[in-house]
């Protein structure tokens, strides 16, 4: 008698997942979400990265901010928008308050 261990997961995939359990030979279950289901997903795979990201090892971090953006990138375009758009306001932005680069902490301000 084999034993058969079955995973549950119920989260979002990259695209390519299906094809590469196809070529290992693992037998799986997938569905297409709705779109709010998608939504919901694609919010959650956000902060599901943005903690992996957090736990990783320095040599593990840069792969784990390419997962961030790829998960941006499709909310991005879920919402309508495009990344070229999303690109115009964060360089708009970029030009008006600046980035991140000089490590300012802004302690308080007073009026």
């Amino acid at each position: 008698m084999s034993d058969i261990r079955i995973r549950t997961y119920n989260k979002l995939i990259r695209d390519k997942i299906p094809e590469i359990l196809d070529a290992k030979g693992i037998n799986y279950s997938i569905r297409e979400l709705s779109q709010s289901e998608y939504k919901a997903k694609l919010n959650g795979k956000l902060h599901e990265e943005l903690q992996e990201y957090v736990t990783a090892s320095p040599e593990e971090r840069l792969a784990e901010l390419a997962d961030m953006v790829e998960v941006i990138h499709a909310i991005i375009v879920n919402s309508g928008a495009t990344i070229e758009q999303f690109e115009r306001i964060r360089k708009q932005k970029l030009e008006e308050r600046g980035g991140f680069q000089q490590k300012l902490l802004l302690i308080s301000t007073s009026e």
